[in-house]
């Protein structure tokens, strides 16, 4: 009897280990369960479209056909010129003509966006005000990006309102050329388009600070804008960096804005990339947009190291 019971004593705690345990692997694997679809999603739209590119992008092409056939002649033509050390190849002039404008827009959404976030932040005490303010910026967005753009046309214009109040009030002679169709135009439209892509990312940094470290500023004696220097920008750098990956992402694809507000005419990435693809030159295509990916996510990596973004939030 005694010799039966023995070893169902010393199984007994095995048996609670395995009970405890089945609950203790379900927790485990709850998180696999709740990512399985969002990465299901991620991996047929992003990750396999992008294998599928890269993969087109070694394939040989000509007038008529697309050959699965391995080669590095895509990429030859990408950077035709600067391999053979020419000063400034026609890749580095688009490419350096894309980052002008990713420069200029980066610069005056950050401005306008900075500023339009502290106002809603600190000066809006209402939370019905903000979320009013917040829908006004984003009414532009309840219409296509083309009909936004071409809205500036009549205003642009040599014979557009613009030209033409300025005309009249006798400050020119003249109309102005370089308001339409020209680096101005483009940057103009960017700024327009992308601006609350800076401005929402910010505004939700700036309504976590909390506000008794700004009394604490003004009572430590700092001025308004050592306080905006020391303890707000600081406090904000997540949201600048988001909405800065945000911009440079959307400015370096873009093809649609310089086509139509630079009149054709100026080179852009995107631009080469949808006119190879308008000549159904889908390898060559896929080989600069492999490059231009390359070139965003060196841009978004350089970004991150210098604002951590995981050590931020």
């Amino acid at each position: 009897m005694t010799d039966a019971i023995l070893p169902a004593l010393s199984d007994a705690p095995a048996a609670r280990a395995r009970d405890a345990s089945g609950p203790a692997r379900r927790r485990t694997r709850l998180p696999y369960i709740q990512a399985a679809p969002m990465a299901l999603v991620f991996l047929v739209f992003l990750a396999v479209p992008l294998l599928l590119t890269l993969v087109v992008s070694f394939w040989e092409y000509n007038e008529y056909a697309i050959v699965p056939a391995f080669t590095l002649q895509n990429y030859r033509d990408v950077f035709e010129g600067c391999l053979d050390g020419a000063d400034l190849c026609t890749t580095a002039r688009t490419y350096l003509s894309t980052l002008k404008f990713c420069a200029l827009t980066l610069a005056f959404t950050l401005l306008i966006g900075f500023t339009v976030a502290y106002f809603l932040a600190f000066h809006v005490r209402s939370r019905t005000v903000q979320m009013g303010l917040f829908l006004l910026c984003t009414i532009p967005f309840w219409t296509s990006n083309v009909i936004r753009m071409i809205s500036w046309i009549p205003l642009l214009g040599r014979n557009g309102l613009v030209n033409e109040t300025l005309q009249g009030m006798g400050l020119t002679k003249s109309p102005i050329e370089g308001l339409l169709y020209s680096d101005f135009s483009v940057t103009l439209a960017f700024v327009h388009l992308y601006t609350v892509f800076m401005i929402v990312p910010i505004f939700n940094s700036m309504a976590r600070i909390d506000r008794a470290l700004i009394e604490a500023a003004y009572d430590a004696g700092a001025t308004g804008w050592q306080t905006l220097w020391n303890v707000v920008v600081p406090l904000c750098k997540p949201g600048i960096a988001i909405g800065a990956i945000f911009v440079l992402t959307l400015v370096m694809g873009d093809f649609v804005t310089v086509g139509v507000m630079g009149g054709q005419q100026i080179a852009s990435v995107g631009k080469v990339i949808q006119v190879q693809m308008s000549y159904l030159q889908f390898p060559a295509a896929a080989a600069n947009a492999i490059v231009l990916l390359a070139a965003v996510m060196l841009m978004i990596l350089g970004l991150t190291r210098v604002i951590d973004l995981r050590k931020e939030l």
